[in-house]
């Protein structure tokens, strides 16, 4: 009896032994260099765009940014340059496929084809589902789905071809688990979520690895720029505050490093940060459960009124805790990528 315990434990040694190898070897294969290649970042002007073209950049990539806010977009093109960058800035708006596409045609022709690929562009509204209107629910959807869309259709054919190709879109937890004061945003994500995997589970037999993040709480100064509604003093607060707060809010350099890593061995899903993750397998397990303790959230965020169904941005919803040291991390983060 012991001596056939002790050859299923070697047998099971062997075969995970040879799992071990076979999945390190496989990741070898991936492994994907962004020495001279050409990266197109969506939104790659100010927060964990600009964050990640600078690390791409690093590593010797090309780049190709774009956005739709022309002063953001000449600060970072000039930040990138004096690093040494070859760097080319569009103003374009990729809820408009036709910008899209005559931008992925000039990048293609100054510097070669679009090889990976980063649909970071986003827009967001915070405040309560009574002052949200059906144009903002559109406008989440122009930019997280059909903007991710239309990149993804310009850029795939070339990458078939040459077989090989990595694109990354960059969702959110909460396209995985709906939030409240953010019904807009979550609904564009979880639609984002969902093509995001079916592209990969159709595009992988080709060499194009697709992998969608799902970020958590990020400190990458964004949040001044978000769009609040409703009372929007109230909102902005909390927003800015969870945003700051090292405890619950990831670094965006941190962010940054684990989404390059992802790219580079084409990974399918990764979800960033410990609270991100625990919120997301909870609501696997659980989903029901997980709704209804959203709903206990919802009981404590602002109520209807204020500015009403009017948005307006964070920086124009200041007060004096968002001024205070609480908002310190957020602040410093804003003045380092460009989102002043």
């Amino acid at each position: 009896m012991k001596d056939q315990t002790k050859k299923t434990l070697l047998l099971a040694g062997a075969a995970l032994g040879t799992i071990l190898a076979l999945r390190a070897r496989a990741r070898r294969k991936q492994e994907f260099s962004f020495t001279d290649r050409t990266v197109l970042i969506t939104g790659g002007s100010r927060g964990l765009g600009l964050v990640l073209a600078r690390m791409f950049a690093e590593q010797g990539a090309k780049i190709a940014i774009c956005s739709r806010t022309q002063h953001q977009l000449d600060a970072a093109r000039e930040e990138l340059e004096a690093g040494g960058a070859t760097v080319l800035a569009f103003n374009c708006d990729v809820s408009d496929q036709g910008q899209v596409k005559a931008m992925i045609r000039e990048i293609t022709d100054r510097l070669g084809p679009v090889e990976v690929l980063i649909n970071n562009a986003g827009i967001i509204a915070a405040g309560p589902l009574e002052e949200m209107t059906v144009e903002d629910f559109k406008a989440a959807m122009d930019i997280h789905y059909y903007g991710s869309l239309y990149t993804m259709l310009e850029v795939i054919p070339e990458m078939k071809a040459r077989g090989e190709g990595r694109i990354v879109n960059i969702a959110s937890v909460g396209g995985k688990v709906s939030v409240p004061h953010l019904v807009p945003y979550s609904g564009s994500k979880f639609a984002l979520v969902g093509m995001s995997e079916g592209f990969r589970s159709e595009l992988i037999k080709d060499g194009v690895y697709v992998t969608t993040i799902n970020p958590g709480l990020m400190r990458t100064g964004s949040a001044r720029n978000a769009f609040v509604k409703g009372q929007n003093e109230k909102e902005y607060t909390a927003f800015a505050l969870m945003d700051a707060n090292p405890l619950i809010s990831l670094a965006a350099d941190k962010a940054a490093r684990d989404i390059i890593n992802a790219c580079r061995y084409g990974k399918s899903e990764v979800t960033l940060g410990l609270n991100a993750k625990f919120i997301s397998m909870l609501h696997g397990l659980f989903p029901g459960t997980t709704s209804d303790l959203m709903g206990l959230v919802n009981m404590f965020l602002p109520g209807p009124g204020g500015v009403g169904q009017e948005a307006v941005r964070g920086y124009e919803s200041e007060t004096e805790l968002t001024q205070s040291p609480l908002n310190a991390p957020n602040q410093k983060a804003a003045q380092e990528n460009n989102e002043l």
